[in-house]
């Protein structure tokens, strides 16, 4: 009877550690799960955020164009002002030192003279503004770039250690029912052996008297 008591004991014992392990690992796996869909969740909030900031700054970028363009715009202006005095300086001395005579032919290499110049000056804004253009579209495309793989490194680290976090916790647990089984095992198996030894010295007292 004793050992009857003792076997209905340990299928008890055994199914409500299962029971409980089976319970702590559902609990750890949908902790890990809900901990992974939050991480991915964040993941592509961060990863939104980079690109609305991203179109903020490309939205922005015509008004910051704009202003560095009409600085060039102003310095090509004052550069032809400047341009025009020194010619007008320039025509006043040729028509005061030349004959009366030259005075069409002066004023006509002049005119070639200054248009001449002022057609460089012309070209090389367009160029400067051209320079500008592609200069800030490229720095903005690489700078932004640069800020979309350093995210993407930064969160594949997060993801990482949050992997390697969780494999842990499950070594862990694996490792914890492991160490549960086996200690029943020993209290089950040492609580036989002492029932066997009970029954066996009760046998003997039987078989003496």
């Amino acid at each position: 009877m004793l050992l009857r008591h003792h076997e209905s004991m340990q299928e008890l014992e055994f199914r409500h550690l299962g029971t409980i392990q089976k319970m702590r690992a559902e609990l750890i796996r949908t902790q890990h799960q809900t901990e992974l869909t939050n991480q991915l969740e964040y993941n592509k909030r961060r990863e939104r955020e980079l690109r609305r900031k991203h179109v903020m700054e490309v939205r922005q970028q015509p008004k910051s164009l704009k202003s560095k363009e009409l600085q060039i715009k102003k310095q090509f202006q004052d550069t032809c002002k400047i341009q025009t005095r020194q010619y007008k300086a320039l025509r006043n001395h040729l028509l005061e030192s030349t004959p009366k005579a030259d005075h069409k032919a002066v004023l006509k290499r002049l005119k070639e003279e200054q248009t001449r110049k002022l057609a460089i000056l012309a070209e090389q804004y367009d160029h400067s503004i051209n320079n500008m253009l592609s200069t800030q579209a490229l720095r903005l495309d690489e700078a932004q770039e640069g800020e979309c793989q350093v995210l993407r490194q930064q969160l594949q680290q997060e993801l990482e250690l949050l992997n390697a976090y969780q494999s842990k916790i499950k070594m862990q647990t694996e490792a914890q029912h492991d160490r549960e089984r086996r200690d029943l095992e020993q209290r089950v198996s040492l609580r036989r052996a002492l029932l066997e030894h009970k029954v066996g010295m009760r046998g003997g007292c039987v078989c003496v008297i």
